[in-house]
């Protein structure tokens, strides 16, 4: 890990980490390819990809409902007990997120509120192939359900490997797909399964929302769909930041240093000390705990490309470190760790204190793991409840509220210059004072409309609507 020292009065700057950022153009390039192929061939297109880039030759792209309604049976005790703990914490979690439509009414009896509704479909992406991530499968679908979507989908990529007349799907995966209550799953993976859940195929309908982590390309035809259909986010590879004082047990740091490490040659690991020697002793405990890693390769492949250690002249500079990288976990390894934690404004996830660690929150802890990466934490928040769910505005005014709110709607409409916004509630207006005669057709023609739009009341008529 490279080491960069940080002088009294000096601050991390972003330009001094190693962020790559955007996404690859080429990688873009094709993955645009593939979401357009997906929308003019259809299904033709995924059993091409499915056989082209999968390696599987498939009988039919939708799993059979009876494979995931005995998905539980085909998993050993221990595994199944683990899983339907995890769901079940994940699914508390998410339930305390839940928002309700609400209403208020305003003296003169206008309705005011916001009505929430779940979107109708959300498709969960599963990374799949060779490996197996039943911990994505409950972290999407789980809040998904919790939200009161109706029809969740999950599509990963077939596996090739696949035992004659199994499910060219993990038996893992496909337990907690039928745990967290999916509803369909398609053997489609990559760019190819994006498409096909935003724009729909002869076999698998579009969905509303897409959630889900992926690689390059995944990530690439999320970004290309995105308005067309709602995604979580654009996510980049793992990250983790610890912020250590000498407190801190050497050999813990580094075990969740390279916890992050093993993910991927491209996840960045942070250590962030005021303390020299500490991080020293970290680098040192890493060196023996990694010759027994069976992802050594990996894993020092990202602590020597992405990786660094920042040594501050104090907590102040130290904490500015963290939130200037605004990682995606972060732990606090320090003596008072709950007490840093309202100093913390950039992080996808916090986790306090010694007992802390970051794989139970990748597990079993609740919150959920889909986080923002890629120092997107200045603005993301990590996938919730709320990306299933939607709201509309709900206005429902009295004529006594219309006539309250009528003279400043208008003064704005006419500095504006939107004849047409102020004549709609002018009209309104001459209906309450004169009744519907006045909105008779000879009595329109006669009478001076842009009067009615733009009735020049003051101040003074302005401040009284909003005393009413």
């Amino acid at each position: 890990m490279r080491t960069v020292v940080l002088g009294p009065g000096e601050r991390l700057k972003p330009a001094q980490l190693t962020r790559k950022g955007v996404l690859p153009a080429d990688v873009v390039s094709a993955a645009r390819d593939i979401v357009a192929t997906v929308r003019t061939e259809g299904d033709a297109a995924l059993s091409r990809y499915a056989r082209d880039l999968d390696g599987v030759e498939l009988e039919s792209l939708r799993l059979p409902d009876e494979a995931l309604a005995h998905a539980l049976d085909a998993v050993e005790p221990a595994f199944a007990a683990a899983l339907e703990r995890a769901a079940a914490q994940i699914r508390a979690f998410h339930e305390r997120e839940l928002t309700q439509s609400w209403f208020t009414t305003r003296p003169d009896g206008t309705l005011l509120g916001v009505k929430v509704t779940p979107v109708a479909a959300a498709g969960i992406y599963v990374p799949g192939g060779r490996a197996q991530y039943p911990s994505t499968v409950l972290m999407n679908a789980i809040p998904a359900k919790v939200a009161g979507v109706e029809r969740v989908v999950m599509v990963t990529p077939p596996q090739r490997d696949a035992a004659p007349g199994e499910p060219p799907v993990s038996p893992y995966t496909l337990a907690a797909a039928h745990l967290a209550g999916v509803d369909e799953v398609y053997l489609v993976g990559g760019a190819q399964a994006v498409a096909a859940l935003a724009y729909g195929t002869e076999t698998v309908p579009r969905v509303d929302v897409i959630t889900g982590p992926g690689n390059a390309y995944v990530a690439a035809a999320k970004q290309i769909v995105s308005g067309d259909v709602g995604i979580d986010m654009v996510a980049g590879p793992s990250e983790v930041c610890v912020l250590a004082d000498a407190t801190a047990e050497p050999a813990v740091v580094a075990a969740d240093l390279m916890a992050q490490a093993e993910h991927d040659p491209l996840a960045a690991c942070y250590l962030v000390t005021c303390d020299a020697a500490f991080a020293g002793e970290v680098q040192a405990a890493i060196d023996i705990l990694v010759r027994q890693s069976p992802r050594a390769a990996i894993t020092q492949e990202s602590l020597a490309g992405e990786s660094m250690v920042i040594v501050a002249a104090d907590l102040d500079a130290a904490l500015d470190a963290v939130n200037t990288i605004a990682p995606e976990h972060l732990e606090l390894h320090c003596a008072d760790a709950l007490g840093l934690v309202g100093r913390i404004r950039n992080a996808g996830a916090i986790f306090v204190g010694a007992w802390s660690s970051e794989p139970l929150g990748d597990y079993v802890a609740g919150p959920n793991h889909t986080l923002p990466t890629g120092g997107t934490a200045l603005f993301s928040s990590p996938l919730s409840v709320e990306n299933f769910q939607k709201k509309s505005s709900v206005v429902c005014y009295t004529p006594a509220g219309l006539m309250a709110d009528a003279p400043a709607t208008q003064r704005l409409a006419e500095a504006e210059g939107l004849w047409a916004h102020a004549l709609s509630v002018g009209l309104r207006r001459r209906q309450l004072e004169q009744g519907s005669a006045a909105l008779a057709p000879e009595a329109l023609a006669a009478a001076d409309l842009t009067r009615i739009a733009w009735p020049g009341d003051g101040a003074d008529a302005i401040a009284a609507g909003a005393e009413v």
